[in-house]
């Protein structure tokens, strides 16, 4: 459960650098590929704490574990991306929800796949033998 919470912080500062990167990029470039552009923020700042903090004893090779890193993140901006989508464009306006509904739906759509994340990453990204 330790391991799960130190992941839960570096994932929520990642998260953080995800929302505010996807705020800075919108000033430049569309909602959704805004997105994908903040995930790589994320992805990055997630690689580095997870590697220090949360996943110190894998002994698994650095080019595997940036591999795989890649590879369970792809499956994850593909949840956020549909997630944050779906919301922005249907869910919230059908509540009436207007206001600030691009920044509730990615934050929504950033939380979604820590738990499917955190088994990726545990059992193939920092696995220890």
């Amino acid at each position: 459960m330790t391991r799960f919470f130190y992941f839960a912080i570096a994932g929520g500062i990642a998260a953080l650098a995800n929302f505010l990167s996807r705020i800075l990029f919108s000033r430049w470039m569309a909602y959704a590929p805004a997105i994908v552009v903040a995930y790589g923020v994320g992805m990055v700042t997630a690689f580095v704490l997870n590697k220090r903090f949360v996943f110190r004893d894998a002994n698994n090779s650095l080019h595997n574990q940036a591999l795989m890193f890649c590879l369970v993140n792809a499956a994850a901006v593909l949840q956020t991306l549909a997630v944050s989508l779906l919301l922005a464009n249907y869910v919230l306006p059908q509540l009436g929800i207007v206001e600030h509904s691009k920044e509730i739906a990615h934050a929504v759509g950033v939380a979604v796949p820590i738990v499917t994340s955190y088994m990726g990453h545990k059992r193939w990204t920092f696995r220890s033998s």
